[in-house]
């Protein structure tokens, strides 16, 4: 196909706006499946996906078209996820593109995600296309989602075609305005092949497939290539494209979009976002290369410790078809055997716990998890630290680092001050309050990723009836009085319990675990003391009272001299046994603990 008859697309929106219904249906309407393959959620072939309403892994699909002006066009629709935690996949896919269908929900308006990913789309230069989706709905506000569009995204609102993906009204406009306003591809005048390679997966007979968009030269079968980044060199096997399923081709030239398997063996060979070149004559690098660096991490470790073995296999088949998870393996004194997982953020996390459980019947149990500190040690190094059990000594330690994160929080006027409450809770700073309508603001805030860890977004549903939204993007690092907290248990300290945090929260968390642990904790022959400790000192403390045997049972009358005697001895006994007695924690314990914090 000619350059000038091929256009390249991707679609944003925030998660349940209509984007994957959307794409079903230019995929129906371009007759790429039929109405006998057609089904909900086509692009979104994972159960999660399907459940959740949510895109996990991006998916490229080449569709013909013939428009009202009679030329045949190719059109590369390019499927992006929705959620903050992909959102380098997202840039990568966008790097891919020269336009992007910006799909609004008429009954909800423009949302926390849809301003970042618009975001995003700008700083790429892209032509952004308004679609406002679901005007079919009773509660559709057209008038007022057109007027948002204007005041919060600069975006002129007589560019917004109204559509419903549901019923596949304005389907054909949509269409049409993706041939007249998205530019076609421009070579980039390198002196060979300049490919951008925006995700992979991994096939047990292929190897790595990975998902490309040639800028400049053609990809063919028998070429050498080589990844800039990564600088290893593949002889080319097969090219292809997706309708959605993948069809083989003789080759792609400028602008289009497939995918290129080469017997790559392990994906962590094939960096997203790496430029492929011809090995031959190589091009310079395609600019906005990053690293994919996990950004959360969390020990998982199995519930029954004969199922390491199984657990290690599990994680290195899923790691072949999402390369932004990593493990490591690590022991815990507590709970065996297990892995030290790195994650793009919180719903990433989630998701590969529920794939683990699922698609591999794995019974694991997952740690509290912790965000990657920056160490400054008195020597002047910098050590980073995602565990705690690796944090240095307090005096070795000049200054920590903590990783925040900038925040778009939206929400109904009439619920600002229980937000603003939750945000100065969480040690956040709010930057920028906008007021979008009438009925909404918007709420720009510098908050610690270590303090949304866990149950921030559901504070945020719960406090704004559920109307609240809100994305994020990394904010770099601030220096902050950090201090690592341990548990002791009989004066030894448990390191599954142990955990990173601010050092006026320390105390609040201590003494919450020390009351968690003395409920869990069966009581033994003598005393047991629940400590919380910042280095040497104690900020907290519970006590497991000792189980005690009447010794004077068999003591009927007699003189009192002889009961003392007996507990006198029985006292010694116990003061010799809490001297050289261990505590045994059962696993329920540690599950019960962590399931709460």
């Amino acid at each position: 196909m000619e350059p000038s008859h091929i256009r390249n697309f991707s679609i944003i929106a925030h998660v349940d706006h209509g984007k994957t219904t959307l794409s079903d249906r230019l995929l129906h309407r371009t007759g790429t499946i039929t109405d006998r393959e057609m089904q909900e959620q086509l692009l979104d072939s994972m159960d999660l996906e399907r459940e959740r309403g949510i895109t996990i892994k991006a998916h490229p699909v080449t569709m013909y078209y013939t428009a009202r002006n009679g030329q045949r066009y190719e059109l590369n629709l390019i499927d992006t996820p929705g959620h903050v935690d992909f959102s380098y996949e997202v840039s990568r896919s966008l790097r891919a593109c020269e336009g992007a269908l910006l799909v609004v929900d008429a009954a909800q308006g423009v949302e926390a995600q849809t301003v970042a990913n618009v975001h995003l789309a700008m700083k790429q230069n892209l032509v952004i296309i308004p679609v406002i989706n679901k005007i079919d709905l009773p509660h559709a506000n057209i008038p007022l989602v057109r007027q948002q569009l204007e005041d919060i995204l600069a975006i002129p609102a007589d560019s917004a075609i109204l559509a419903s993906a549901k019923e596949g009204i304005g389907t054909d406009e949509i269409l049409e305005a993706i041939v007249e306003r998205i530019p076609p591809p421009q070579p980039t005048g390198a002196p060979s092949l300049q490919a951008l390679a925006f995700d992979s997966y991994f096939d047990t007979y292929k190897g790595v497939v990975v998902y490309v968009r040639v800028f400049n030269g053609e990809l063919r079968p028998g070429m050498h290539i080589r990844l800039l980044h990564s600088g290893r060199t593949y002889e080319v096997k097969e090219v292809g494209s997706f309708n959605p399923k993948p069809y083989v081709r003789d080759r792609l030239g400028v602008g289009e979009t497939g995918y290129l398997a080469a017997n790559i063996k392990s994906p962590s060979e094939v960096k997203l976002g790496d430029t492929i070149t011809d090995a031959r004559v190589p091009s310079p690098a395609l600019p906005g290369f990053q690293e994919v660096r996990p950004m959360v991490f969390s020990g998982i470790y199995p519930i029954n410790t004969a199922d390491y073995e199984h657990l290690k296999a599990s994680m290195a088949k899923l790691q072949l078809n999402d390369p932004a998870f990593v493990y490591q393996p690590e022991t815990s004194v507590a709970l065996g055997f297990g892995f030290r997982c790195g994650f793009l953020g919180l719903l990433h996390m989630e998701i590969v716990q529920e794939r683990l459980r699922r698609e591999y019947n794995m019974d694991i149990i997952a740690t509290y998890p912790s965000v990657v500190y920056r160490v400054r040690l008195t020597n002047g190094t910098v050590k980073e630290v995602d565990n705690p059990a690796h944090m240095p000594e307090p005096n070795y330690i000049e200054q920590i680092e903590e990783p925040v994160v900038r925040a778009y929080l939206l929400c109904p006027n009439e619920y600002i001050g229980d937000l603003l409450t939750l945000i100065t809770e969480r040690r956040g700073q709010v930057e920028n309050t906008e007021t979008l309508d009438p009925r909404r603001v918007m709420l720009t805030a510098l908050l610690p990723l270590n303090e949304i860890l866990i149950d921030f977004h559901d504070r945020l549903k719960s406090l704004t009836r559920g109307y609240g939204s809100m994305d994020y993007e990394h904010a770099g690092y601030v220096p902050s009085d950090m201090v690592k907290l341990d548990m002791l248990v009989n004066g030894e300290p448990v390191d599954a319990f142990s955990c990173i945090v601010h050092r006026d929260k320390a105390e609040a968390r201590g003494r919450l675990l020390a009351a968690k642990l003395k409920e869990v904790i069966p009581r033994q022959q003598f005393q047991v003391a629940i400590q919380a400790a910042i280095g040497g000192r104690i900020i907290a403390r519970e006590t497991v009272s000792a189980l005690r045997k009447d010794v004077t049972a068999k003591c009927y009358g007699g003189d009192i001299t002889r009961k003392r005697k007996l507990l006198e001895r029985q006292k010694e006994g116990k003061k010799r046994m809490k001297a050289i007695g261990s505590v045994h924690i059962p696993q329920e314990a540690f599950i019960a603990v962590l399931k709460t914090s």
